[in-house]
């Protein structure tokens, strides 16, 4: 049981590090949406995206390790932890409790970011539609050679279609 244990340890230490390098991404993704640094945050999207499929892994990994290990303490392979944690070997139950708190903290503090992120770039989007409206409304005043205001004329059909 020594190795599932010292298994089932290092993939909740590992899903943590990945809960962390996540949130450091979704924490630099809010700064560029807030210094409106669109070129960056799509190579921080890309990222999110990347870091979100190592999340994935890693919690795949730590979710197997966790049913072989209570397979070996004679439970069903799909018992909870807090089954499972006091039957582990004293010295270990402290540790494997810890981990599992700080895993669970990290993800309500993605989930948090997530969302914030999610509205200031839904606030951004926003903003960008009613930019896009303002200027391809029919009867906006423009300025004449003179540089008078006037009412434009319109085209027959929309300059650029995919705009407006």
């Amino acid at each position: 049981m020594s190795e599932l244990l010292q298994n089932f340890v290092e993939s909740l230490r590992d899903e943590l590090k990945q809960y962390g390098e996540l949130l450091a991404l979704l924490d630099l993704q809010q700064t560029e949406v807030v210094q409106r640094l669109p070129d960056k945050l799509l190579d921080t999207l890309a990222a999110i995206n990347r870091q979100s499929e190592a999340i994935r892994v890693a919690r795949h990994e730590r979710e197997q390790r966790q049913r072989d290990l209570a397979l070996s303490l004679h439970f069903a392979g799909e018992e909870r932890l807090l089954v499972v944690i006091p039957r582990l070997p004293v010295p270990y139950q402290p540790l494997v409790r810890t981990l599992v708190e700080e895993n669970n903290h990290l993800l309500a503090r993605v989930k948090q970011r997530a969302r914030q992120n999610q509205i200031l770039l839904r606030r951004s989007l926003d903003l960008m539609e009613q930019f896009i409206n303002s200027i391809c409304a029919n009867g906006v005043p423009v300025y004449n050679e003179a540089g008078r205001i006037t009412k434009p004329v319109l085209p027959s059909r929309p300059i650029y279609e995919d705009v407006c």
